[in-house]
């Protein structure tokens, strides 16, 4: 398989983006080779849906310009909808760990979040902070306007907080002990 081929598909499964020399230290690969085959990316992107974005050192797969004002109207519908069982099981999680990253709520749930993050994303109902302990690593949090949307002026104000924030550690220590 190209190293493009790779990139797009790394890119697609990650939804965010990610650090050139990331993606060469996860592709056992050199940055110039990445940067490399980034260009051909680029030009095998071109006349499709997506297109390669780039900003400083980091790269994402995007939608074309095309397509901006279908996905605005599809935005719009997913922001006026009711959060799915889904959505509100992600919610809750990020609600009780104020700062969890997307590899422990897929652990805790099962599956993989990143289509519901982005929703709850978009909303405004979280946000993405960079992990006090690891700059690397990403966090989700709620952001205030959900909080206050709650009625509630403190995480801790949430029903059985310090019980499911206790019980959501303990899924996630398993996990660690597991590994």
């Amino acid at each position: 398989m190209e190293l493009e081929s790779k990139i797009e598909g790394l890119l697609f499964y990650k939804g965010e983006d990610v650090e050139i020399k990331i993606l060469a230290s996860l592709l056992n690969a050199g940055v110039e080779e990445i940067e490399e085959s980034l260009k051909k990316l680029e030009v095998s992107l071109k006349g499709r849906g997506l297109v390669l974005v780039r900003k400083d050192d980091k790269v994402v797969l995007g939608i074309t310009s095309e397509l901006s004002s279908l996905i605005e109207g599809i935005r719009k519908d997913e922001i006026t909808k009711e959060l799915t069982k889904s959505s509100l099981e992600t919610f809750s999680i990020v609600l009780y760990k104020n700062g969890v990253s997307r590899s422990e709520i897929d652990y805790i749930r099962g599956v993989n979040s990143s289509f519901i993050l982005r929703n709850l994303l978009v909303r405004g109902l979280i946000e993405k902070i960079t992990d006090p302990k690891d700059s690397r690593r990403i966090l989700y949090r709620p952001t205030f306007d959900a909080l206050s949307y709650m009625g509630v002026t403190s995480i801790d104000q949430l029903p059985n907080y310090s019980e499911v924030k206790n019980q959501l550690q303990e899924v996630i220590n398993q996990e660690i002990k597991n590994d």
